[in-house]
């Protein structure tokens, strides 16, 4: 039975046992488990053991006694010093331990078992199950006890089921900078615009560089911390964490997370806005920066503040869209923020403005030119509030039209945020006067000076006076 050669045996039981003890030795209780019986078992004949377990040279006798009327079968052995007695209800189970008892005096090993007999059978049959797994019995009895520890009273293969239906479908474990690659390629190649494309790659680069792990492992409150320590205002925020949403999606879509599942980014609510600080030019402000302005700055200037077009849709906007014949601007679903068409009236004064102007290509040639915008604002002494000129356009606008839904419709905004946050802001002479601002007499030949490196214009000295 051991590697060392040596047969087990067990000698057949003596003349002694009768054949009712067979009988009364047939029991309700589980022959494995020894039971208490009187101090000292009775012998068979001749004082001999009922049958003996055998391994090698060692052996370990059985004797029968009678309990209340029953058979039991004790064996008596040492160890540590101690004489051991247990005792069972049937022969079998009396030389099975006994086999095994002759094995650990053999092996010269009884001293370091106390495994009762059944402990024993759980320990073969936790190995059984273990076997072709390459996993220690101790090691899976630690991940056990870990995951019923993390599982919290759920049953662990209701927790199996889940994640395998949430996890299954992952084709793998992706980095967060290798889905950003993706996306910035996927975008282009679906023929995005290169503002919309650079955007991406700015917002989610920086995301990236913060998160160099897997995607799968980020969580809402991840997002929410990296977004809370950026020093940026609550329309940058909420505009930054648009971007990290997209990258989301699209790691959903290509089974990076789960497909069931909210996304961290989708867990997290944008910022409230406040509005209540609407900052707007007066006319004697916008008159006196176009007046100043050269023809290449008039194209921002004129179409931001008569029309209220986003500055990032005049970007996007070609003069092939500004039709002076028939009056209106053409705003594509591709160029409005909205991705719906919008029409625009050209006003009078707008007409003025512009009608003068070679209107061939892109109506802003470079996004540059925002920046001498902002610097001849400065050189005129006057602050550049966020959204200026289209904030002044639909407050001068409603103020001449009355109408909250005429000026959400040209303005792409709703008519329940117009009318809450731009109504009453300007009085109608206010709006006479903002549309009735014309170019002024040799307005085409103004120039000034662009310092780009250090953002600075000088103005000739008859228009810094």
């Amino acid at each position: 039975m051991g590697s060392s050669g040596k047969s087990a045996e067990v000698d057949t039981i003596s003349s002694a046992m009768e054949a009712p003890g067979d009988k009364m030795a047939t029991t309700h209780a589980d022959p494995n488990q020894s039971v208490l019986c009187p101090p000292t078992p009775k012998r068979g004949k001749h004082g001999k053991p009922a049958a003996t377990a055998r391994f090698g040279s060692a052996s370990v006798p059985i004797y029968r006694c009678d309990s209340g009327g029953r058979i039991r079968f004790a064996i008596s052995h040492y160890r540590d010093g101690k004489r051991l007695r247990q005792f069972f209800t049937t022969l079998e189970a009396a030389n099975k331990e006994g086999l095994f008892v002759a094995q650990r005096i053999q092996a010269g090993r009884q001293h370091v078992t106390d495994l009762k007999p059944h402990e024993r059978d759980d320990y073969a049959k936790a190995l059984q199950l273990l076997a072709g797994s390459g996993i220690p019995l101790v090691a899976a009895v630690e991940n056990y006890t870990r995951a019923r520890s993390l599982a919290d009273g759920e049953p662990l293969t209701t927790l199996v089921g889940d994640y395998r239906r949430h996890f299954q479908p992952l084709t793998r474990r992706t980095a967060v900078q290798e889905v950003v690659d993706e996306l910035v390629a996927a975008r282009q190649q679906d023929g995005a615009s290169k503002s919309y494309v650079s955007q991406l790659r700015t917002v989610l680069n920086r995301f990236a560089d913060a998160f160099p792990g897997e995607i799968l492992d980020l969580s809402s409150s991840d997002v929410d911390a990296w977004l809370r320590g950026l020093d940026v205002s609550a329309g940058s925020r909420n505009s930054m964490l648009l971007c990290v949403k997209v990258l989301f999606s699209f790691a959903r879509e290509r089974n990076y997370l789960p497909a069931e599942r909210m996304t961290a980014a989708e867990q997290i609510k944008k910022v409230k806005v406040k509005n209540d600080d609407v900052a707007v030019f007066t006319p004697k402000e916008m008159t006196q920066i176009l007046h100043a302005a050269p023809a290449h700055l008039v194209p921002i200037l004129a179409i931001g503040a008569f029309s209220g077009i986003r500055m990032a849709e005049l970007n996007r906007l070609d003069w092939s869209a500004v039709d002076l014949e028939r009056g209106p601007i053409e705003l594509r679903a591709s160029q409005a923020k909205t991705a719906s068409r919008r029409i625009i009236p050209i006003t009078d004064n707008l007409r003025a403005w512009i009608e003068p102007l070679p209107r061939k290509g892109r109506v802003v040639r470079h996004s540059l030119l925002h920046r001498e915008v902002t610097a001849l604002a400065r050189a005129l002494k006057l602050e550049w509030p966020r959204n200026v000129l289209r904030h002044s356009f639909i407050s001068y606008r409603i103020a001449k039209v009355k109408s909250a839904d005429q000026v959400a419709l040209e303005a792409g905004n709703s008519a329940a945020i117009i009318f809450k946050h731009y109504r009453e802001l300007a009085t109608e002479a206010d709006a006479d006067a903002w549309f009735g601002i014309l170019p002024k007499p040799g307005q085409w030949d103004n120039t000034f000076d662009w310092d780009r490196r250090a953002r600075v214009v000088t103005l000739p000295a008859s228009d810094g006076e």
